[in-house]
């Protein structure tokens, strides 16, 4: 809201004057104070935000995120409003001598602007003084520098129409016709052409916006494309990329080593209009923290609920380490001996973590400092060689375990049963040797962060759209 204009000064009477002058100093005081104290809240929400963003595990992380998304649009909301006020305040201020250095301090306490990228293309406009002899005594001017200064802009997305035209030949000796085959289509057939099918399904399944919101920006270009014609691209579109899809699980299930996770999806059950639960499995192939060249990878499938057949069809063909949680169905993968357990230190540490953050106790805090120096020396050895990263963990992370595990057995035996400490405890005993398997292989992890980093766009898809 733009500000009252000043009454004629020349009208005040002295005491008029002062009251005009007591009142602008309050209402510059209050502007002063509503920028303070939104700055301060928006300082305690971003440090809230990065905490947030730090607690963040897997599937046991939905309602965190929905915290997380809500405290980020209230941030946004905060930081806009203050761009606002401080835009009107500027206003305010134009022509008037600050005495205050509130300018200053404004501009001080706005994040640092990023370079633009050097590749982006430039127009540079040049502006020159409307005369070009000075304004006050008429001498000639000479250039002895310049201001430059960058703004970012948007070309908006154009779209064209590729006619192809074929012209046809007839052979003046026989009449045959002459004509050049047709050129290929992402669809047989089809409309779109393969720079659009590939923006609408990176919109879909990337930035989480559904078909029918994809129709809507469409409609605001003034493209009718209605929803269903796109549904149409999108399930032909599958069957393009089924080669491709199959490449893929094949890459990752050629690996020595495969992360595996599951999430519940809702899905829109045929019929009824209603939603069912279904399961979103993902298998990763990632060797780079063992600075190993081969491409990572992820491959998901899908299955309508969480029995453990699902998993043992998908992992048919492979044999190595599988580094999943503790789920049962995936126990009876272990007996032939063509894979074994590698288990998630996050997952038993979240154990502790949970206790420590409702009542915490020297128990619980001497397990976390503990598994936290085990995670200390898997930073310093990320990117390392199998073998370097293999003999640190022998010689540094191997007694640590050794003094953890006889701890964990005299604090258990002091304990009872139906504790949740109890049972943390018991969580990482009974799965001592999966646990530790980690450190007698410099390619293995000491945890399942690359199948839960794979899920985190499924959950930020979920909260975005409810049913797939």
């Amino acid at each position: 809201m733009l500000p009252a204009p000043l009454p004629d000064l020349d009208d005040l009477d002295p005491g008029a004057l002062k009251s005009l002058l007591i009142a602008k100093h309050n209402e510059s005081l209050q502007q002063h104070q509503q920028l303070r104290s939104n700055s301060q809240e928006i300082e305690h929400l971003k440090l809230v935000i990065e905490k947030y963003r730090r607690m963040i595990f897997g599937r046991k992380s939905e309602k965190l995120t929905r915290e997380l998304e809500q405290l980020e649009l209230r941030l946004e909301e905060l930081e806009t409003t203050q761009a606002a006020d401080e835009a009107a305040q500027d206003a305010a201020e134009a022509g008037q001598p600050s005495s205050t250095g509130s300018e200053s301090k404004r501009r001080s306490s706005r994040p640092r602007r990023k370079p633009l990228p050097e590749d982006l293309p430039r127009e540079t406009i040049t502006h020159m003084p409307e005369h070009d002899c000075c304004p006050d005594c008429g001498a000639r001017l000479r250039q002895f520098g310049e201001d430059v200064s960058e703004q970012l802009e948007r070309i908006p997305a154009t779209y064209k129409v590729i006619r192809h035209v074929r012209p046809k030949f007839a052979c003046s000796g026989c009449d045959r016709v002459v004509e050049a085959p047709a050129p290929s289509r992402p669809i047989a057939n089809g409309l779109p052409g393969p720079d659009l099918l590939a923006h609408v399904l990176v919109s879909k399944f990337c930035d989480h916006q559904p078909l029918y919101r994809q129709s809507e920006a469409f409609a605001r270009e003034g493209i009718d494309l209605d929803r269903s014609t796109l549904a149409g691209w999108a399930g032909a579109a599958h069957q393009l990329f089924t080669p491709l899809v199959e490449e893929v699980r094949r890459h990752v299930m050629a690996g020595p080593k495969i992360h595996a996770d599951d999430t519940p999806v809702p899905v829109l059950a045929p019929g009824n209009g209603k939603t069912k639960t279904g399961r979103l499995w993902t298998y990763v192939r990632d060797d780079r923290p063992a600075a190993q060249p081969t491409p990572p990878a992820v491959w998901f499938a899908y299955s309508e609920d969480r029995r453990g057949e699902h998993p043992e069809q998908h992992l048919r063909p492979f044999t190595g380490a599988l580094q999943a949680d503790a789920y049962s169905g995936l126990h009876h993968l272990y007996g032939d001996g063509r894979m074994y357990e590698v288990s998630c230190w996050a997952h038993a540490r979240r154990g502790f973590h949970d206790i420590y953050v409702s009542h915490r106790s020297p128990i619980t805090t001497e397990a976390l400092n503990r598994i936290g120096a085990l995670y200390g020396i898997e930073e310093q050895i990320r990117g390392k060689p199998p073998n370097v990263r293999c003999s640190a963990r022998q010689a540094q992370a191997k007694p640590i375990l050794d003094d953890l595990h006889r701890w964990l057995e005299k604090v258990k035996s002091s304990l009872s049963r139906k504790s949740d400490t109890y049972r943390a405890i018991r969580y990482v005993l009974t799965r001592w040797r999966a646990l530790t398997r980690y450190i007698d292989d410099g390619l293995l992890e000491i945890d399942n962060s690359a199948a839960e980093r794979a899920l985190r766009a499924v959950a930020m898809g979920r909260s975005l759209c409810p049913s797939f």
